[in-house]
């Protein structure tokens, strides 16, 4: 008998008792005595582990797990269910012996199996059965951060807007999976994470087709084409620029024009240029074409905030900054009461003190109004429809003036947009302020300790809805970044303490009560 064959119990046993665990190095194999011969499968039910030995079989050799009604062909494994299959083993009755093979397939062949099952739970966010096959990936001893490459490609034609939060996501997690390098279970909740988002952001989404055309990069073809509005020639240039090499690195500026020329999308879109970044440095040039891709469409169709009358200040401002010679920064109490279009002008107006100092006034002025956050509005049911304001209004003040940190550090010309575009978020997020909170209540002494531990809440963080894990998390390492790069200054205390002071507060995303209310309010007024 050749190898990888088991001698497992008598023949006259099984029959005896119907069915037998046979236990090998930690396996677990279930042997049934049945009508159409003796079967053999892992014991454990792929589903939740529970014990197929006490499973239920019916005259057709289907198996059924008795605590969720999974059902198994003990023939092939196959799930009737479509989900995880079952392992099954060869028999064979020598002299009265029932013997197994058990023999691991080889790793390409697992490799592409596990994959294959990867997709499968990944169309349906089956979040548990994602776990299980990375775990399976980390098990076949293969580098599994390719799985979230591979669902970047699975995902990157899903979104009909171009990028969600979940690609932001995933660059932050995988900068947490390669700081855990010993750390197994936290390795794998990062990438557990990182794709369960992407997933969750495409369910049940169709397939929404990119251009095909392609031109070569021009990065002022570029800029216009996101400016105009226009896709497809956006994405042409960007093939073309794929097609020269190294995109992200040619793409970066225009990518960074593009994104900052207007309040885009409430900051976002600049947000993402340094991650799309990251996720091509990180996972290679094969994810470079659904990164861009995705990311370009997302420029070309972000909204434009300071075309409303809350920021309309900002054209201006922009084409007056810096006219003045007023060369001293001011405080960041200057900003604190000031609405968006006077904080526009007022940041216009010394324009010609260095950037530093700004970015430090507008920053701190940013993490104060986090920092201060009235929590009573978390619970205001009266606000007019599409105005509700929460944590995540004020965490985008800190996660953008990283990216204005990492982006206008690296093209000093466009400071002065990143500054005004902070002075829109400082004057947006005034006015929710609770004038008893202490900045030496929340204050952090040990910036290392602190980040260790937000760390360790991160891998842990008890949230059910994604967009809120991923703004703690976005927010924790924007944080981490600015206190590190050392160019936050004292301003960098003032936001360690409002992402202390954040971690330790209720988070509200859904208010059944208040939707339900604007909505009649809404819909009275829509005659």
């Amino acid at each position: 008998m050749g190898e990888g064959w088991t001698r497992t119990v008598s023949l006259e046993e099984l029959k005896a008792r119907g069915r037998h665990v046979f236990r090998q190095d930690g396996r677990q194999i279930a042997i049934f005595d049945t009508p159409r011969g003796i079967f053999a499968c892992n014991n454990r039910c792929p589903h939740e582990g529970y014990p197929l030995r006490e499973g239920t079989l019916d005259a057709d050799c289907k198996l059924t797990c008795n605590w969720h009604n999974w059902k198994f062909d003990l023939a092939t494994g196959e799930n009737q269910r479509d989900g995880d299959r079952l392992r099954v083993y060869p028999v064979e009755v020598r002299d009265g012996e029932v013997w197994i093979e058990i023999v691991d397939p080889p790793v390409a062949e697992r490799m592409a199996k596990t994959m294959s099952d990867l997709e499968t739970a990944f169309r349906d966010h089956d979040y548990e059965r994602i776990a299980r096959e990375l775990a399976r990936l980390v098990q076949i001893g293969t580098d599994p951060t390719q799985a979230v490459a591979a669902a970047i490609h699975w995902s990157h034609d899903r979104f009909e807007l171009g990028w969600s939060h979940a690609y932001a996501g995933v660059a932050d997690w995988l900068r947490l999976y390669d700081e855990r390098a010993h750390e197994p279970e936290n390795r794998l909740i990062c990438l557990l994470e990182a794709i369960g988002h992407m997933a969750d952001d495409t369910l049940w989404e169709e397939v929404y087709p990119y251009a095909t055309g392609s031109a070569p990069w021009d990065e002022e073809a570029f800029v216009a084409a996101i400016e105009a509005e226009d896709e497809e020639k956006a994405i042409a240039l960007t093939r073309g620029a794929l097609q020269a090499g190294n995109a992200f690195a040619l793409m970066e500026r225009g990518l960074t024009r593009g994104a900052i020329a207007h309040y885009n999308d409430f900051g976002h879109a600049l947000i993402y240029v340094p991650h799309a970044g990251s996720l091509v440095a990180r996972l290679g040039e094969d994810v470079a074409e659904p990164v861009l891709l995705s990311l370009v469409r997302g420029l070309a169709s972000a909204f434009r905030e300071d075309l409303i009358p809350e920021f309309r200040g900002y054209a201006d401002a922009l084409a007056a900054f810096g006219a003045r010679p007023n060369g001293a920064a001011p405080s960041a109490d200057a900003f604190l009461k000031l609405p968006a279009n006077k904080a526009l002008a007022f940041t216009a107006e010394h324009g010609t003190a260095p950037a530093s100092d700004l970015f430090r006034s507008l920053l701190a002025a940013n993490a104060t109004n986090m920092l201060t956050f009235d929590l009573g509005h978390l619970g205001d049911l009266d606000q007019p429809y599409g105005s509700d304001f929460g944590w995540l209004d004020l965490t985008h003040g800190l996660t953008f003036a990283n990216a204005v940190r990492n982006q206008c550090g690296r093209y000093p010309d466009l400071w002065p947009a990143g500054l005004l575009q902070m002075a829109c978020f400082s004057g947006r997020n005034i006015g929710h302020g609770d004038a008893g909170v202490d900045l030496e209540d929340w204050k952090v002494t040990d910036p290392v300790a602190f980040f260790a531990q937000v760390e360790e809440t991160l891998l842990d963080h008890h949230q059910d809805e994604y967009i809120v894990s991923v703004h703690l998390l976005k927010t924790a390492l924007a944080v981490r970044d600015l206190v590190r790069s050392q160019e936050a200054g004292q301003a960098g205390d003032i936001a360690m303490a409002a992402l202390n002071r954040l971690l330790h507060s209720p988070i509200r995303t859904k208010m059944v009560r208040r939707t339900a209310r604007q909505a009649m309010r809404f819909v009275a007024t829509d005659v």
